[in-house]
């Protein structure tokens, strides 16, 4: 049985705070992202843990190299105190990315995020896997002939 608050299930508060977060990207608004985090988290970038403050640098530096960013959430599937999101994200190399020059190119790439929740809605891990291959060939750093591209 799925317990309830004020007639939404927790999956549903869980997956619209999941949904906030991405908004919250959209809107190049890392400290909304942060809002939803608790204070103890622990992230996994590729099932590396990684600090709180490596992460807030990561996401501040990807906005820097692309400052349109745009995630496009294609999925969201709520199950227990976890979320996870399936998501396109859209961007233009304006700024310095692990030493390239910005390109002016637009770039896509694909993430699945996995994102576990507390009773009172607070995000406490926070798991992140990226397909960059097709972001990576358009910049030049992966020969376009690679994987079948």
């Amino acid at each position: 049985m799925t317990a309830t608050l004020t007639g939404t299930t927790v999956q549903e508060r869980n997956k619209q705070i999941a949904l906030d977060c991405a908004a919250a990207w959209n809107r190049w608004d890392v400290d909304g992202v942060v809002a939803h985090w608790s204070p103890d988290i622990r992230h996994f970038s590729e099932d590396r843990q990684v600090d709180t403050g490596q992460m807030i640098a990561a996401m501040r530096g990807g906005l820097a190299a692309f400052p349109d960013l745009h995630l496009d959430v294609r999925s969201a599937v709520a199950e227990g105190d976890r979320v996870i999101l399936r998501i396109s994200v859209t961007a233009t190399h304006l700024g310095d990315f692990f030493g390239k020059a910005p390109t002016g190119r637009k770039v896509r790439w694909f993430m699945l995020e996995e994102l576990r929740f507390d009773d009172a809605g607070r995000i406490i891990e926070h798991y992140d896997v990226f397909n960059y291959l097709p972001m990576l060939k358009e910049l030049g750093f992966v020969d376009h002939g690679v994987l079948g591209g």
